[in-house]
């Protein structure tokens, strides 16, 4: 298998990354074969797949300007993946110059290539660390640097909190981020849930055995269960919904039906 001249060392090019198979649903070139039949093959059951990561981004690019418009402009991007047109830090700079964007995620070529696009930028960093160690996260050089603790921080957990398992404790992880995070704070996330997808929990279940395959996970989990993560915040309008239903900017009823696979949310911490 040939390396690529781009794959940082010790990187494993023959096992499948969810972020470079996140890369590939979304048109992108930092991904390896492995991670394009894995990426195939969860296709085959669920085909609209891009269009569930499409639906993703454009969610958090909403959320993003919506958080800019109520004065928060420190964003903190757990999972971020591999950087793809309209990244965290264009989207607030666009509505806000002065806004400080710190990325975190423990693929090696994620972290790599999202050093690549940030050279020479003073107010966006990368940090490689897992969100299983909110610690290692929240005392890292770059968010001494860049995130002000006094100041609201917008917390983005876009499409990874579905590859905790249980006994990852995700809730606490979640819970010590936001504990940290000033009054004001904003969590926004997305999560995978069978809820909403216009496909029988059967054939969706072929997509999460081949996560389970590939050693990472995909936990669905239900609406209420998601909506636990946001304790200790108020849900800004419209709640916790399918993710072309917060806030759209275009036609709902325009939307692919695989858009509404999962459930998206954003809450203020008092």
């Amino acid at each position: 298998m040939e390396r690529p001249l781009w794959a940082p060392p010790g990187t494993d090019i023959s096992v499948p990354s969810v972020s470079r198979m996140y890369d590939f649903y979304l048109g992108g070139s930092h991904n390896f074969e492995v991670d394009r039949e894995a990426a195939r093959r969860a296709m085959e059951f669920m085909p609209g797949l891009p269009k569930v990561m499409q639906a993703n981004r454009a969610f958090m690019r909403r959320a993003v300007r919506h958080a800019v418009d109520n004065d928060v402009i420190q964003f903190l991007d757990i999972g971020s993946g591999i950087p793809t047109f309209g990244n965290v830090h264009e989207v607030a700079r666009a509505a806000h110059p002065d806004a400080r964007v710190v990325y975190v995620d423990h693929d090696p070529v994620a972290v790599a290539h999202s050093r690549a696009v940030l050279e020479g930028d003073d107010s966006a960093d990368v940090v490689a660390a897992d969100l299983r160690k909110p610690a290692d996260i929240l005392h890292s050089p770059e968010v001494a640097r860049l995130l002000d603790p006094d100041r609201p921080v917008a917390l983005l957990l876009v499409a990874v909190l579905h590859f905790l398992e249980d006994r990852d404790r995700p809730y606490d992880a979640v819970a010590e981020l936001l504990d940290a995070l000033a009054p004001g704070s904003l969590l926004v996330l997305t999560h995978a849930s069978y809820e909403g997808i216009p496909l029988t929990e059967e054939q969706a279940g072929g997509t999460v055995g081949v996560y389970r395959n590939i050693r990472s996970p995909l936990v669905m989990r239900s609406g209420e269960e998601i909506a636990r993560f946001f304790d200790g915040t108020e849900l800004v309008e419209p709640g916790l919904v399918p993710m072309p239903h917060w806030r759209p900017e275009s036609p709902v009823e325009e939307e692919d039906p695989y858009a509404f696979s999962g459930f998206a949310g954003v809450g203020r911490k008092a």
